[in-house]
């Protein structure tokens, strides 16, 4: 393992053994490996309340590494420029460090270049394209962009387990359109009703969209039967990536998808910078969401005419030291192993999902221990609000979140209006594991006699 920032040269080297298509297990870190990764991430040495940091809150948003602050910081100490506009030095070094990030998050998601839009987050991109279809819908991008338009009786299909992200847009759109939302289901083990998928997506379906990996569950869908499902009916497909791109192998065009997004703030890199990755036919026919300087070709006073994808969709000046900074990120994951990432996660998700199914009074949503999953558990403490819980474990130095993570429905479907999430990362430890599992057991102990008290008076 390295943890040396790459540069955009060393990065496709690394690239060259990325492990897109490994079809073998990789081994999770060792102790020895896991001290020398989390040196990079100053953060974690922190102490809170007295107590060193145990961050279980990645789902959320990711720390940071010293390789991703360095490539900010240095682009503002040396690079900084607008990109794509000025014909001066700085303007043209900024232009390839903001290119050559795009070269990485595309390669690294099984992309070519010109399918990666940047935007703010996932929740800006996977509205650029339910606004785009939505000006489709009213004639706008003429011929090329009449397959995007949607009309009363079409329909769009979202899963239970969306979080809001994902389901507002579309509810948006359905609005805006006259077309009907319908929803794939969720079973009492946490995965989707598969079986039901078949009756729900029909002739009639424009749009499936789903997450990937839900960020209460836990659960990885299955893309590829989603995508078939879809297809065979003529319906455009967007991925919701945001769980998967930071701990998975992912591989967009093996996967068939027709849109994906995620966020760079959960996979190492800062806040204020997210993808969305089109097929580059797609992407060339999509009217623009927003409008402005540099993604035009021509203007008049009546009309403009559009550059093609990706600059079509970026326009004003670029979130530049953001997307070098998500670069960086990708060149760290890389240069850790995404497998071994991902068979970090596995190890620490099943951990945290048995030992919390061991302890008395608390209940996992989501797949039991031992079925695939990511790694992170959502639970509920009978008789104690998931407040109280995280309360007590931030009393301790432990970081995990609480509430409906914005996905009201999906809670709404469990019967519970909030739980507890600890998401853990590639920094996080098997011990750390064991010390949030310690935290929830005297949390219960701790909070038991009031309990019974309030019971009681009820």
């Amino acid at each position: 393992m390295t943890t040396t920032p790459a540069t955009p040269d060393t990065a496709r080297a690394t690239s060259a053994a990325a492990p897109h298509a490994a079809a073998t297990i990789a081994a999770p870190f060792t102790p020895a490996e896991l001290d020398v990764l989390r040196a990079d991430f100053p953060i974690l040495g922190e102490r809170v309340n007295g107590h060193p940091l145990v961050y279980l809150d990645s789902g959320a948003t990711s720390q940071k590494p010293l390789a991703v602050l360095d490539a900010e910081r240095d682009y503002y100490l040396h690079r900084n420029s607008a990109v794509h506009r000025g014909a001066h030095t700085l303007a043209a070094e900024a232009t390839e460090l903001f290119e050559d990030a795009r070269h990485a998050v595309a390669r690294f998601v099984g992309a070519d270049d010109e399918e990666i839009v940047w935007t703010s987050n996932a929740t800006e991109a996977i509205n650029l394209v339910s606004y785009a279809m939505s000006n489709a819908s009213v004639g706008r991008g003429g011929r090329a962009a009449e397959r995007f338009a949607l009309r009363p009786g079409d329909e769009i299909v979202v899963t239970e387990m969306e979080h809001h992200a994902n389901l507002l847009p579309w509810q948006e759109l359905a609005a805006r359109t006259g077309a009907t939302l319908r929803f794939i289901p969720v079973g009492d083990d946490g995965t989707l009703r598969l079986d039901l998928a078949p009756g729900i997506i029909g002739d009639r379906t424009k749009v499936l969209a789903f997450t990937h990996v839900s960020n209460v569950l836990g659960t990885i869908n299955p893309v590829e039967e989603l995508v078939a499902l879809a297809h065979a009916v003529g319906a455009l497909v967007l991925l919701d990536a945001c769980q998967s791109a930071p701990h998975l192998p992912l591989d967009l065009h093996a996967l068939g998808v027709d849109f994906a997004a995620f966020s760079g703030h959960k996979m190492l890199a800062p806040t204020g910078i997210g993808v969305l990755y089109g097929r580059r036919e797609l992407l060339d026919a999509l009217p623009p969401f927003l409008t402005g300087g540099s993604m035009i070709t021509s203007v008049t006073m009546e009309g403009a005419e559009y550059l093609p994808a990706p600059q079509r969709f970026e326009a004003g000046t670029q979130r530049v030291s953001q997307a070098i900074a998500l670069g960086a990120a990708v060149g760290y994951l890389e240069a850790v192993g995404i497998d071994r990432i991902e068979a970090h996660e596995a190890l620490l998700g099943q951990r945290l999902v048995a030992g919390l199914t061991a302890i008395d009074g608390v209940t996992v949503l989501g797949p039991a221990a031992g079925r695939q999953r990511v790694g992170l558990a959502s639970f509920e403490v009978a008789g104690i609000h998931s407040h109280d819980v995280g309360q007590f474990l931030d009393d301790r130095g432990i970081a995990v979140r609480v509430g409906h993570h914005c996905a009201q429905p999906l809670h709404r479907r469990f019967g519970v209006t909030a739980s507890t999430r600890a998401s853990a990362y590639l920094y996080n430890t098997e011990s750390e594991v064991d010390e949030f599992l310690a935290g929830v057991t005297d949390a219960i102990t701790f909070f038991a006699p009031l309990s019974s008290a309030q019971d009681a008076r009820a």
